[in-house]
């Protein structure tokens, strides 16, 4: 019985931080980027004040992680030129603009964080490479120097 009660606790959770929040910030590359922002590098836990205001910590924790891992795989699914159209406008809306924070997110490779850390370290190694292409297509090649 508890463990139902915990599922339902982690759907509402979900479901709230998905309609209220995600359903806001447009395109894939950026909502993987607001959720891996909410995760503690030092610690791996998520803190999100909004969410702790109205839900257990654990139930926050397995919510936010389960997003974050089902946005990353939405990612890799999806297919390569959609990748690079979505990674493109996540990149024009961040501070220097898509040149300003291509060429930043190369240079210290700062993308790695939005990896979430429970997926097997064969998917992890995907994102990078698909940086690899992204810098290299045509359309984005001089905005990554």
């Amino acid at each position: 019985m508890r463990t139902l009660t915990q599922l339902q606790q982690n759907r509402r959770v979900i479901q709230d931080f998905t309609q209220t929040t995600l359903a806001g910030i447009p395109g894939l590359f950026a909502r993987l980027s607001y959720l891996a922002s909410l995760r503690d590098l030092s610690s791996g836990r998520y803190e999100h004040a909004g969410l702790s205001a109205l839900y257990p910590e654990e139930a926050i924790q397995r919510a936010l992680q389960l997003c974050h891992e089902q946005i990353f795989e939405r990612i890799l699914e999806s297919p390569l030129a959609s990748q690079q159209e979505d990674l493109r406008a996540c990149l024009a809306s961040m501070e220097g603009g898509l040149s300003g924070a291509a060429s930043h997110w190369r240079r210290i490779e700062s993308y790695r964080v939005l990896v979430p850390e429970a997926v097997p370290d064969y998917l992890k190694e995907l994102l990078p490479h698909d940086f690899g292409l992204v810098r290299n297509a045509p359309h984005l090649r001089q905005a990554m120097r």
